[in-house]
């Protein structure tokens, strides 16, 4: 199949891209291909919307608005000890005043709903696998599905797939891209830029008594229970009709080995403020993603031939903000702006260089270039210095200061085994708090028995002597679903059991194994989470 342009991700940069080119260019071609059971089935956000990239895309968006968009009222920020809150001037980044709280999954089936009337053709449950690249030209991608030969004798694996070619390719995989990982290097795109550092957000949305629900609150922790060398913090939103959106974000950076963010995100939950929102709720569902924190130091080269990254697998997150929806929709804007003119001329130029241009010369560039020091300072200095750092960056130097502070690897943080410090975490309850297993069964994830495991030990033999004599297994415990476990412990023989079946696709693996062992592939289309309206 051949298409004008062809993007990869049905999220809220490839939705926005796909309009924007139908809104400029009627007659062009569009295809999104969708790794997802359905739009939004694998999007997961808290999540507070700025709407300036919305307003800019469909002015009149507020006639027919997504499913649960609640305007954002009370706005506050706590500091946390174990048992007391302490009620903190809100940083004027966080202030909510003409945002919404939203399901960012909802806002995904409405945007996909929006491009189809123009003539946009989404193809939800198709996984692209593998990039065309012919004579060092991206042509498109490979989407299918990875299965067992049942008819040949020895069972071999085979990929079967269909050829969706274009005449740009836009990936807007969001965080942590498979096929965007493969381009970086062929490309050389983070050459001369910081590595990309990354956190993971766990969330759950729960069903509260009337009574203790304010439709539009947003709040926001930080403190307990993360210790002060790790970076993170907490949300509460309230939506809808009595839900509430909880979450729970930890830097990937984290030291300590035997820290889990599950568990965490579990402790938080108990937290005599928090309990009393909860307590006599019920959790309805259950989701964990990563997120790019780089932010303008990590962003790669955008352009290559015949593509461009857009959207969150590019790292458009405003961190100090805590949002990217308006970033990454604007960059699959600007990207499909300068497609449509493109397409325009009689012999398309092979790279999209004015989309990284116009991308400067935007307001996504001037939030992320004021922004920039911010979450290095929390790296660098830990949770006291890191606010020092932030205050003085936002309030006397207004974004501007005359430096920028650098990043480092996620995975080369970690710390050894002998050299941290257990966690005694407290055993589930069953009604506040939750194992690992009944939490992915909310998710809704299944992945076909019979498929090849996306999840890869690069060399299975380095297991056993780093990840498990130094560092005791950090992966059965950063993963947020139970997908790692050390087996035979007892027995004296550990070996590595991985559950594939069980992954949401968050991505942590990938990039918090010590010595990036882990390769976390495309699975088969439709697999994964399928996440409910309101997540």
């Amino acid at each position: 199949m051949e298409f004008d342009v062809l993007i990869v991700g049905a999220g809220p940069s490839g939705l926005a891209a796909a309009i924007r080119l139908k809104q400029l260019s009627p007659e062009a071609s569009v295809c999104v291909v969708e790794k997802g059971s359905e739009v939004g089935a694998h999007i997961l956000s808290g999540a507070v919307i700025e709407p300036r990239a919305l307003d800019e895309l469909l002015p009149d968006w507020r006639e027919d608005p997504p499913e649960l968009a609640t305007p954002a009222g009370d706005d506050s920020f706590l500091f946390l000890t174990e048992t007391r809150a302490f009620k903190l001037p809100t940083p004027p980044q966080m202030h909510n005043h003409g945002n919404y709280v939203v399901s960012l999954g909802n806002v995904c089936r409405w945007l996909g709903a929006k491009a189809e009337a123009l003539g946009v053709e989404i193809y939800p449950g198709f996984a692209a696998s593998e990039t065309l690249v012919e004579g060092g030209v991206v042509k498109g991608v490979v989407a299918g599905v990875m299965g067992i030969n049942r008819e040949g004798e020895q069972g071999a694996n085979y990929q079967a797939g269909m050829e969706l070619r274009a005449r740009y390719t836009l990936f807007g995989e969001g965080c942590r891209g498979s096929l965007t990982k493969k381009l970086e290097a062929l490309y050389g795109l983070r050459e001369g830029v910081q590595p990309q550092t990354y956190a993971l957000g766990i969330k759950e949305l729960w069903e509260i008594p009337k009574e203790r629900h304010t439709p539009g609150r947003v709040v926001h922790s930080v403190g307990w229970p993360l210790p002060t060398d790790t970076y993170g913090g907490a949300w509460i939103y309230m939506l809808g009709e009595n839900l509430v959106s909880i979450g729970f974000v930890v830097g990937l950076d984290y030291p300590n080995t035997w820290l889990s963010p599950f568990e965490e995100m579990q402790r938080f939950k108990t937290h005599p403020e928090i309990r009393k929102i909860l307590e006599g709720g019920k959790r309805i569902a259950y989701g964990a993603r990563a997120l790019n924190e780089g932010g303008l130091q990590s962003v790669p080269r955008l352009a290559f031939p015949g593509g461009a990254l857009i959207g969150d697998t590019a790292g458009f997150l405003n961190v100090p903000k805590i949002k990217g929806t308006h970033t990454s929709m604007k960059s699959g804007m600007l990207a499909a702006e300068a497609a449509a003119a493109a397409l325009a001329q009689d012999a398309p130029p092979p790279v999209l260089t004015a989309y990284p241009e116009a991308l400067r010369a935007s307001w996504v560039w001037e939030e992320l270039q004021n922004c920039r020091n911010i979450r290095p300072g929390f790296a660098k200095w830990g949770l006291w210095g890191g606010m020092l750092n932030g205050a003085i960056d936002t309030y006397i130097f207004r974004g501007k200061a005359p430096w920028t502070m650098s990043h480092h690897a996620d995975h080369k943080a970690t710390k050894s085994a002998a050299n941290s410090r257990r966690i005694p975490y407290p055993k589930p309850d069953g009604k506040l708090t939750f194992d690992r297993l009944s939490s992915v069964f909310l998710s809704n994830t299944n992945h076909e028995e019979d498929q090849p495991a996306h999840l890869v030990l690069k060399d299975p033999s380095r297991w056993k002597g780093v990840n498990w004599d130094v560092y005791r297994s950090p992966e059965s415990r950063y993963c947020p679903a139970g997908v790692y476990e050390a087996v035979g412990v007892e027995e004296g023989e550990p070996r590595l059991v991985i559950n594939a079946q069980n992954c949401v696709h968050c991505k942590s693996c990938d990039i918090k194994d010590p010595e990036q062992n882990i390769d976390w592939r495309t699975p088969e289309g439709a697999g994964g989470p399928n996440y409910i309206g309101g997540m």
